[in-house]
């Protein structure tokens, strides 16, 4: 291409474009154009584009989200879509015309079945991503951030096909935006859920830290990424001037830092863990064990157990220290082989959700978000995994996943992933026997209007096993010649325990988990 590609590109542009714009959009379709991608991987893209034309894309999502109860998002995706839509179609383009990318310069392997014949700028598809996704996120933040991904790779698309040009992308996303905040403007998003209410409990007096004097806190920053938030720092900084803020590097352990902050001549009077469940776990395992109460600043993508504790946000969290606030709870024991004990907060399990987690681990280290690696990861599992043979309490069964969940948790899912009591002393054991992989994966909902659609597709698995007990002792047998990982609170405790064997004939190793009532201090607002 060269050089008389890079004046044949910059020919075909709209004469009302600016020439910097021009020069911009020829040197990004070159740069474009010349990276070799595989073939399977042009095809996916033009077929991605191809999905989203007419926005059966967006229409599809905006059905799921109704079918989930999101319907007010739903709605206000589909009218910023229509709207951005005539916007582009019926006066951008004939206000700014312009010729589309010379098709010989395209790949071949890239190019679009169908070529598109109307003008060029700007891009419908990226204006109706644009606006269906932040028309979501007005209404439901979390859904809007899981929907960008999906928004960003439609806009991509339209460069990687050679459809479009970088200005007509940009532009297109500049007026999707743009319609929803108008949309905005003339009718109110609706406010967002009240905070749950504070579950049941015994208040307790804790130490009073109005300034943070005394309060030690761990920030993990690699927490929660895939949620869009502000910056906890700041609250914590302008209302816990005196606390101790430590930043954690990206391989830094927080139950580590925290128990160095204990060793220390004057140790910290109060423990804090800005984080997701699996850093408070870390953290209330040396709480517990050096026998000071715990501040939890909800920072993750799920935040179970700062919800269950209610704690809906990070101000709700610091007003509880302030005042001396909280509530004693219960907490679980994991013991396997000669490894140390492990505190659990939520959730401890072994099976198909330990490979579900540390698959999504890998894929999201590798893309980023952890929504799209959650559901990369679900259809590997769904794929690859096989039953596990357990033996519980002297019965042997054959089982795609075993939770063991702190606390009585929602009767209807098949998954105890959230605790719903903080104090009573038990544990929820749910066990999903040998069935349908299809059943093995739909454990893996997250919530109950997702187990409420996949029940009414006939998905939720039958074979769930539930009973409640104060201890649990689990024989895991090996797989494929290698013991199954175990997982507690969202993240894989165990790869390859030290006490199994890696033969088939082997016994396996053993695991006991057993409840800890009233075990550690917990700040949280008070139910008076």
């Amino acid at each position: 291409m060269g050089v008389v590609a890079g004046v044949r590109v910059a020919a075909r542009r709209a004469r009302v474009l600016p020439t910097w714009v021009k020069r911009a959009d020829a040197a990004a379709t070159r740069r474009i154009n010349g990276w070799h991608s595989h073939p399977h991987v042009d095809q996916f893209w033009w077929r991605f584009t191809g999905f989203a034309d007419k926005g059966v894309l967006w229409f599809t999502a905006a059905g799921a989200l109704a079918v989930v109860g999101r319907r007010r998002a739903a709605a206000r995706g589909i009218l910023s879509l229509i709207t951005a839509s005539a916007l582009t179609n019926l006066i951008a383009k004939r206000v700014f015309g312009g010729d589309r990318p010379a098709l010989e310069d395209v790949p071949i392997g890239r190019r679009v079945p169908v070529q598109p014949s109307s003008r060029t700028f700007p891009s419908g598809h990226s204006a109706s991503a644009a606006a269906f996704t932040a028309g979501v996120a007005l209404e439901s933040p979390r859904v809007g951030a899981a929907l960008a991904s999906l928004a960003l790779g439609v806009a991509y698309s339209r460069l990687h096909t050679g459809v479009h040009w970088l200005s007509d992308v940009i532009g297109g996303l500049a007026i999707g935006v743009g319609v929803a905040a108008a949309g905005a403007a003339i009718v109110r998003p609706r406010p967002g859920p009240p905070p749950p209410p504070v579950p049941p409990g015994a208040d307790r007096i804790l130490p009073a830290a109005p300034d943070g004097e005394g309060v030690f806190i761990a920030v993990n920053r690699s927490a929660g990424t895939s949620v869009v938030r502000a910056d906890p720092l700041d609250v914590l900084a302008e209302r816990l001037p005196r606390a101790e803020l430590q930043v954690l590097e990206s391989d830094e352990d927080p139950g580590e830092a925290v128990a160095a902050a204990l060793t220390r001549a004057t140790p910290p009077r109060i423990v804090g863990i800005c984080g997701g469940d699996g850093s408070v776990a870390c953290v209330a395992d040396e709480a517990r064990r050096a026998g000071v109460p715990l501040l939890v600043i909800p920072a993750g993508t799920f935040n179970h157990f700062a919800r269950t504790a209610g704690l809906a946000s990070v101000d709700a969290a610091v007003d509880a220290v302030q005042r001396g606030e909280g509530v004693r709870v219960d907490l679980a024991e994991l013991t396997f082989g000669a490894h140390e004990p492990l505190t659990v907060t939520n959730v401890a399990s072994v099976g198909v959700y330990p490979d579900f987690v540390a698959e999504r681990e890998r894929v999201q280290g590798r893309i980023g978000n952890k929504w799209l690696a959650a559901v990369v990861a679900a259809a590997r599992v769904l794929r690859r995994s096989d039953p596990v043979t357990v033996v519980v309490d002297g019965r042997r069964a054959e089982v795609w996943t075993l939770f063991v969940g702190v606390g009585r948790n929602e009767r209807d899912l098949p998954a105890p992933l959230q605790r719903r009591t903080l104090d009573d002393g038990l544990l929820d054991v749910r066990v999903l026997h040998k069935g349908s992989r299809t059943g093995a994966i739909a454990s893996l909902a997250f919530g109950r209007r997702t187990a409420a659609v996949l029940r009414g597709l006939g998905l939720v698995p039958q074979r769930v096993e539930s009973f409640t007990t104060t201890e649990l002792t689990v024989d895991v047998r090996p797989r494929h010649g290698q013991p199954p990982g175990f997982a507690h609170d969202g993240e894989v405790a165990l790869d390859e325990p030290a006490a199994a064997s890696a033969h088939l004939s082997a016994p396996g190793y053993r695991t006991t988990i057993r409840v800890l009532p009233s075990a550690l201090d917990v700040y949280r607002p008070a139910t008076r």
